[in-house]
């Protein structure tokens, strides 16, 4: 079977000219609290309560400083005060004057503060307590 030309021309117009429909493409949001449909608002909670993991602190650790008495806050304040001083006194004091650590060893009340070359510019920092002998360490690079 073949197609006549005539046929073929009349095709090929007919299919060329069909009218192509397209609508805006419109954003709608899901959640009804930016505008979305409100029957999605229950299946949006539920699908968030279903994937939370978070647990609340319990009430000691997150209230502890809450539950004290503003005299044991401001204890806790000035002891973290002072703390801070005394890292910012150490750190003085083990760093150069550009700004490099220098190996070397200090010692507060209760603290030894121990920085060694573990060449390749790496350093060991190694804290120790003193009054039961428990350390830390940890390496950094110049």
């Amino acid at each position: 079977m073949t197609l006549r030309p005539k046929t073929a021309i009349v095709a090929a117009l007919a299919i060329s000219t069909q009218i192509v429909n397209a609508g805006s493409l419109i954003y709608q949001p899901v959640n009804p609290t930016f505008g979305g449909s409100p029957d999605n608002g229950a299946y949006l909670l539920g699908t968030a309560t279903a994937v939370n993991n978070h647990q609340a602190p319990s009430a000691s650790a997150a209230g502890s400083l809450a539950a004290q008495t503003p005299l044991d806050q401001f204890n806790t304040q000035l002891e973290q005060a002072i703390l801070s001083r005394l890292a910012s006194s150490v750190t003085s004091s083990i760093v150069g004057p550009n700004g490099a650590l220098q190996p070397g060893t200090i010692t507060t009340g209760q603290f030894t503060v121990s920085v060694t070359s573990l060449g390749n510019g790496q350093l060991q920092v190694t804290t120790t307590d003193t009054t039961n002998g428990q350390t830390t360490t940890f390496a950094v690079g110049q």
